[in-house]
């Protein structure tokens, strides 16, 4: 199946690469990103076609000839909120997802439905209050746009994936790759991630274990039809929490 990536250099992105490298189901890695892709390039996988590509809002005949054939995409293309100003931040979360999620359309045919898996986060929110912080309003309006394109072209199957706290310390073959986080960061994540993943582990997503599950979701593997505690839906398009992540991905018990 071939399977089209984006935020490939992020910690996401990685764990979701590393994943999609080892599944023989997967015979073609479709890679969009603004600059070469390190582990893309030592891995030497003659799947893996990296597609070098400036403006995430535009998506022209010869990038759309490249995806040809494509049946999923794992949408992990992202920012921190306070990396960027607002207006940055809007459009590299919410802007040029929608316009992918556009353009992959032409994707899709009768026999064979698109699976569009957007990475959003926990906090997300469809239904922001006074204090909802930039990044839970703005992932909740792009889950909400999405949720109306599968509306308009079931073949467009979109769904969110809201992962909590994501740990790639125990991903070996992600480690060299992923970028080097602010200092208080480093210094404040064994401290933070390892009472999480040992008192919360509902809270806690190992890259290995998400990297899987999402390429999985691309992959049409998980078909999901109705609410569950941890899986809301606008319509048709399921919004997953991480406890659900946790538990279709075998974390946790079903």
């Amino acid at each position: 199946m071939h399977l089209i990536l984006t935020g490939a250099t992020g910690l996401v992105g990685s764990g979701v690469l590393d994943a999609m490298i080892k599944m023989k189901d997967v015979t073609k890695i479709s890679i969009l990103s603004r600059r070469p892709v390190a582990m893309a390039e030592d891995a030497k996988d003659p799947r893996i076609n990296v597609i070098i590509h400036k403006d995430f809002a535009k998506y022209d005949s010869a990038v759309l000839e490249q995806l040809k054939g494509a049946r999923g995409c794992v949408w992990a293309l992202g920012i921190s909120q306070t990396q960027v100003s607002k207006e940055d931040y809007v459009k590299i979360t919410k802007d040029y997802a929608l316009a992918a999620s556009q353009a992959f359309q032409g994707l899709a045919n009768d026999n064979e439905p698109f699976n569009f898996v957007y990475v959003s986060g926990r906090g997300a929110t469809t239904e922001p209050g006074r204090f909802t912080p930039i990044f839970g309003r703005v992932k909740g309006e792009t889950e909400i746009a999405l949720a109306a394109l599968r509306k308009q072209n079931p073949l467009m199957q979109a769904c969110s994936v809201r992962p909590a706290a994501v740990d790639g310390t125990a991903h070996e073959a992600i480690k060299n790759y992923i970028p080097t986080a602010p200092l208080p960061y480093r210094m404040m994540a064994p401290l933070l991630l390892t009472p999480i993943r040992v008192g919360m582990p509902s809270m806690h997503s190992p890259t290995l274990e998400l990297g899987r599950f999402l390429t999985e979701m691309a992959m049409g593997k998980h078909l999901i039809t109705s609410p569950a505690q941890d899986i809301a839906m606008i319509g048709e398009f399921p919004l997953l929490e991480n406890p659900a992540f946790r538990r279709l991905g075998g974390l946790d018990p079903k």
